[in-house]
């Protein structure tokens, strides 16, 4: 696959589709690699005349890994985030969101859909607020404001973010241990309306963990997530077509978090969808196609009726 160079950030890419096509940036979640966004999905949108763009975030996958930030003690600065005190992030999503404009300025993109899921829906937040004339649509799916207020996690699902492998599930002759300790944390989030079968669920696992295994660039991240602000005011500023999807059964974040979203972005359209949790299984990827394609050929439309009406002016 090639590689985005942002100075000093490399990133690992993917596309599908042609690049005169209309381009859609796909944005994953905490700890995800590209392989998150499911390659029937991507292909899915590609042939509908998408040119799709997924890639993997600093510190995951194979885009760069910032290890000169050192390994941030977890339990220390959720403690931290618990009393309220200041989180010393190594990053910040705001970081990553010019990451994935670097990645658009580097394919020559002028503008894209962009769309991102749980972590990836608040770095697509912040994509649209800091360059909202390179992005055609927003579509932020299973995410939230980062407002305060808002309900958390159930125990499970908090406990996915902070349980720890055994240590010798890291041996490559124990790599089924993994498998099995990352499925178990998959069955939390899973989507009960869309159920997803245990051998597909653990051979995406198994291609996940062939490309790469990270645990200290997922902690980074998380701690970027934890010590975002709010979101909120930034959103209120959005003009650009927006689309929220949020599962009614999501664990990690709530139903409600979904619903701030669509009502700070003003004109957002919420779809809150039954039986859908906190994954990408098929079914809910068939849900997102129906949902997203009418989403970005409504935006087109406006765009090329914005072009005709200011051409108009300037006859």
């Amino acid at each position: 696959m090639p590689r985005a160079q942002l100075n000093p950030i490399e990133l690992e890419y993917q596309t599908f589709g042609q690049p005169e096509d209309t381009p859609v940036l796909l944005i994953m979640g905490l700890g995800m690699q590209l392989l998150g966004w499911p390659e029937e999905f991507c292909r899915n949108l590609a042939r509908a005349g998408y040119y799709v763009i997924r890639y993997d975030n600093r510190d995951v996958g194979l885009s760069s890994k910032l290890e000169q930030l050192g390994r941030p003690p977890l339990l220390l600065n959720m403690l931290r985030h618990s009393l309220g005190w200041k989180i010393p992030a190594p990053y910040t999503l705001d970081d990553m969101a010019e990451d994935a404009i670097g990645l658009l300025d580097t394919l020559g993109i002028a503008r894209a859909h962009v769309v991102g899921a749980s972590m990836g829906g608040m770095i697509a937040q912040l994509v649209v607020t800091h360059a909202p004339e390179r992005a055609l649509s927003l579509t932020s799916i299973m995410s939230t404001t980062s407002a305060p207020g808002l309900p958390g996690p159930t125990v499970a699902a908090r406990a996915c973010l902070t349980r720890r492998p055994p240590r010798k599930a890291y041996l490559p002759e124990q790599r089924e241990l993994m498998v099995e300790f990352m499925l178990n944390n998959l069955r939390v989030l899973q989507s009960p309306g869309f159920p997803m079968a245990d051998e597909i669920a653990a051979a995406r696992i198994r291609e996940s963990l062939d490309r790469s295994l990270y645990p200290a660039g997922v902690l980074r991240q998380l701690l970027a997530v934890v010590s975002a602000p709010d979101r909120s005011t930034l959103l209120q500023q959005i003009k650009t077509p927006s689309l929220v999807v949020h599962g009614v059964d999501d664990p990690l974040i709530p139903l409600a978090a979904g619903q701030d979203t669509a009502d700070k972005i003003p004109g957002a359209r919420f779809v809150a969808v039954h039986g859908m949790a906190h994954d990408l299984a098929p079914g809910v990827c068939a849900r997102l196609e129906a949902l997203m394609l009418p989403h970005f050929a409504a935006a087109e439309d406006l765009a090329r009726s914005r072009i005709t009406a200011t051409a108009e002016v300037i006859e």
